[in-house]
């Protein structure tokens, strides 16, 4: 249950986002989502590649919702840097439409 507020929550940032910047809305929101289970996919396949080198037991002996607690950071993390990155590339491309109505009559 928990899981599925974060993933709202989630969703509804991109959509504000989008929203924002005039952009498909549904698509960033779902691109959020996606880009959060992209990032504890990653961690995950990483975190195996790491206890299969030293050889441990650790992911057999550890409960799957610990691993899961685990991978919330990367994937919120992820999701936090492409927000970043789409609303700073965004502010690039869309210049604020109140300086641009100031400016009508000033030639």
């Amino acid at each position: 249950m928990l899981g599925l507020v974060l993933l709202y929550f989630i969703g509804k940032k991109f959509y504000e986002l989008a929203d924002e910047y005039e952009k498909n809305k549904w698509g960033f929101a779902i691109l959020g989502i996606i880009v959060y289970y992209l990032g504890a996919f990653v961690f995950g396949v990483v975190l195996g590649v790491f206890v299969v080198i030293i050889e441990s037991d650790f992911l057999e002996t550890t409960n799957n919702f610990i691993l899961g607690i685990m991978a919330l950071p990367f994937g919120i993390l992820s999701c936090y840097g492409l927000y970043y990155y789409l609303e700073k590339t965004w502010k690039k491309q869309n210049p604020l439409r109140d300086k641009m109505i100031d400016q009508i009559g000033n030639n």
